[in-house]
């Protein structure tokens, strides 16, 4: 098993949003990477620049951020081709690593767009290098710039930031410092392809918390009267927890409630409602060890937006 570190460099629609093409919002101009063995020991690298089809001059924002000209992206290779090669060198039984949540959905937004989606099976697990970064050196909320976390650990900075190889490869030094049990205790899973069906949703305990990745629903409303969905197990022995505070919602993608399990406590949940690329709704849902502070915190809550739409019903 291997490790693959990557990071991609994109452009977008030079001329602007509205000729913008909506399944392709961000085009892959670069793809770098670095493949780890098991003991996380640098054994290979990949670097490739794509000539781009859909946006073929570069927006001005990518030209100031990225250390690419024209000429670069003019000789560069047909996607398709570049990403069935870096495919083929990552390896079936290698697992990804980025720093943060981004790269991957766009990898294989940019693979639908050339139907070739297939050849990436999902709901993929990965490490977000960035949220293992905060768990092992800060307060695991935070979410860090890449430059940050190479001042942050001293690293030697030789390579320009903002080109895909260089920053795959600050990404993997990094990698390289998380202790192996934060790695072991904190994966994240990628639903770009998301759960179609009831025997494909997602059901993961981390430490102080629980998620859950349901199937598509038709709507909102069908989701919110799914069992599985409703459910507020307790996330640290998985005990049905009682709720103190009913699912209620914030605005048309969040709701949250608050349950208490007869051995560990309160515990927040909130539910995420998320579209794919067809349309298609799912849920994410989190169960959260809670606190008395937080639960009186979420009551207001829902005092104030129920006061709220009082107001605008009489008004």
């Amino acid at each position: 098993m291997n490790y693959i570190v990557f990071d991609l460099e994109w452009n977008q629609s030079p001329y602007g949003k509205a000729r913008e093409i909506e399944r392709l919002p961000f085009e892959i101009i670069e793809i770098g990477a670095v493949k780890l063995n098991a003991e996380r020991e640098i054994v290979d690298t990949f670097q490739v620049i794509i000539r781009p089809s859909a946006y073929k001059r570069l927006n001005y924002r990518t030209r100031e951020i990225v250390h690419l000209d024209q000429k670069d992206l003019d000789n560069g290779e047909w996607f398709p081709d570049a990403v069935r090669r870096f495919l083929a060198w990552a390896g079936g039984d290698s697992i990804f690593c980025t720093w943060g949540t981004v790269d991957l959905p766009e990898l294989q937004r940019n693979m639908n767009y050339y139907n070739l989606l297939y050849l990436l099976k999902g709901p993929m697990h990965y490490y977000d290098v960035q949220k293992l970064f905060a768990v092992q050196f800060e307060d695991m909320k935070s979410r860090r710039s890449l430059e940050y976390g190479a001042d942050y650990l001293h690293l030697e900075k030789a390579r320009e930031f903002h080109r895909a190889l260089a920053d795959a490869m600050y990404t993997a030094e990094i990698f390289q410092q998380i202790d192996m049990d934060v790695i072991l205790a904190y994966d994240s899973i990628d639903v770009y392809q998301n759960p179609r069906t009831k025997t494909e949703e997602i059901h993961l305990i981390y430490n102080g918390y629980s998620k859950f990745i349901s199937r598509e629903f038709k709507t909102k409303e069908e989701a919110m009267q799914d069992p599985e969905v409703l459910a507020t197990p307790c996330c640290l022995c998985g005990r049905t927890a009682r709720k103190r505070i009913r699912w209620f919602s914030v605005n048309a993608r969040n709701y949250y409630c608050v349950a208490e399990c007869p051995e560990h406590g309160l515990e927040k949940g909130k539910i995420r409602m998320r579209r794919n690329d067809e349309e298609g709704i799912y849920v994410v849902k989190t169960v959260k060890v809670s606190s008395e502070a937080e639960m009186e915190s979420i009551r207001e809550k829902r005092k104030d937006l129920r006061e709220k739409r009082r107001r605008r019903r009489h008004a």
